[in-house]
């Protein structure tokens, strides 16, 4: 996977007890924006990046007719989504 690390605009749902749930996105790619629905999550973690708490999401969706992997992460502090790698 490549690293890109791009602010997204971002559709979730939170639970009472602070479980996150990613929806869907909005991908700008060479000025055409992209709506990505979130079809698995295969992974959750918290990793701290420079005294910064993120949760680091590892998804599936399928993109342009192919199955892709990627990495989102939100920054707990700032309320940001990032598609970090894909």
């Amino acid at each position: 996977m490549k690293v890109i690390c791009q602010p997204i605009d971002m559709i979730a749902w939170f639970e009472k007890n602070g479980q996150i749930h990613p929806i869907k996105f909005k991908l700008t790619e060479s000025h055409e924006q992209q709506v990505i629905s979130i079809q698995r999550v295969q992974s959750v973690q918290m990793e701290t990046l420079a005294g910064n708490p993120m949760y680091v999401f590892d998804c599936q969706s399928n993109i342009n007719g192919l199955q892709r992997v990627y990495q989102l992460k939100y920054e707990v502090k700032t309320c940001k989504w990032f598609l970090y790698k894909m």
